[in-house]
């Protein structure tokens, strides 16, 4: 249980980290995309749990046996869905134009990505120093 607990704790914490630098990263290199700071936890956390909803719906209920391509696709639809709620939802976010979404959807997907990637990499880390 504390282990199952753990790497939860792993995957939930490396998500928010990785949409978190996702968010500032756009914001930093799109000048379309602004936020102010107290909207960036807002955003964050916000933004993350649409996700998960979209994800869920997507990858549970509508698809039965994705693969790698349509997982990463679905992935990239609920980031851009999530940042149009988001955008709707926080006062303090602003995106103009639809490349600003473009742009600050490959980037905040490119950094949830590598930051899932990471999770399963500190879990796989772990389990190794268990067993040895």
């Amino acid at each position: 249980m504390r282990l199952t607990v753990v790497r939860l704790g792993i995957r939930v914490g490396m998500s928010l980290a990785g949409i978190l630098v996702g968010i500032l990263v756009s914001s930093a290199v799109l000048s379309r995309f602004s936020i102010s700071v107290t909207a960036v936890v807002e955003a964050t956390l916000l933004f993350w749990l649409i996700h998960l909803g979209v994800q869920f719906l997507a990858l549970r209920i509508l698809v039965r046996e994705p693969s790698i391509a349509l997982a990463g696709l679905l992935a990239l639809a609920s980031t851009i869905v999530a940042l149009l709620i988001v955008n709707g939802i926080v006062s303090g976010l602003t995106i103009r134009g639809f490349s600003t979404y473009l742009f600050a959807t490959v980037i905040i997907w490119i950094t949830t990505s590598i930051a899932d990637v990471t999770a399963r990499q500190m879990i796989r880390s772990r389990r190794r120093e268990r067993r040895a």
